[in-house]
């Protein structure tokens, strides 16, 4: 038994900060390509993704909400990910699976990733994030954005998790059982 999946989990933390270094075509491709294995509702397949990595249009796409969204910015690629409800109407899940796929596959590939949560914020201006993104990106108005996610060479070390610290009393095994405070 290897515990390479174990380490990938304890070892990957959100990271902010990027270097200015690009990713190959490759990396690139894995990264999309593990948001395209994500599992789905009834194999809907009900998520799009928008990669960009133009400097240009990642600033403009920073200013989706007020706080945050920095790190899109600074990032070599991000990915916006977004859904269709009217395939299935658990998008939002089969949405974030994906996302959390493509943050595996970087950390993997021993990248920086970032999760940039979108619908349900707003800007100081009161337009909804997600509306914004949209906008600047031409995405049908009926395909909501979920999240974009942001991918990079770290400019940041973080420590890994410490797994004498997770809360198992979160964890209930064959019933509810209140936990006493």
């Amino acid at each position: 038994m290897t515990n390479d999946f174990h380490d990938l989990l304890v070892n990957r933390r959100s990271i902010r900060r990027y270097t200015e270094q690009s990713l190959t075509p490759d990396q690139v491709r894995l990264i999309l390509e593990a948001a395209l294995l994500a599992p789905t509702s009834k194999n809907s397949r009900s998520w799009q993704f928008v990669a960009v990595d133009d400097k240009e249009m990642l600033s403009r796409l920073a200013e989706c909400k007020d706080s945050g969204a920095g790190p899109i910015k600074g990032c070599a690629l991000a990915v916006v990910v977004l859904a269709d409800p009217s395939k299935t109407d658990p998008w939002i899940e089969d949405a974030s699976i994906a996302a959390s796929y493509m943050q595996l596959q970087a950390a993997a590939l021993g990248l920086g990733s970032c999760w940039i949560q979108v619908r349900d914020r707003f800007r100081a201006d009161g337009v909804p994030a997600s509306e914004f993104v949209a906008e600047l990106l031409g995405i049908p108005e009926q395909l909501p954005v979920e999240c974009i996610i942001t991918f990079g060479y770290k400019a940041e070390e973080r420590k890994p998790a410490d797994t004498a610290k997770l809360f198992w009393e979160k964890v209930h095994i064959g019933s509810w059982k209140a936990v006493e405070e």
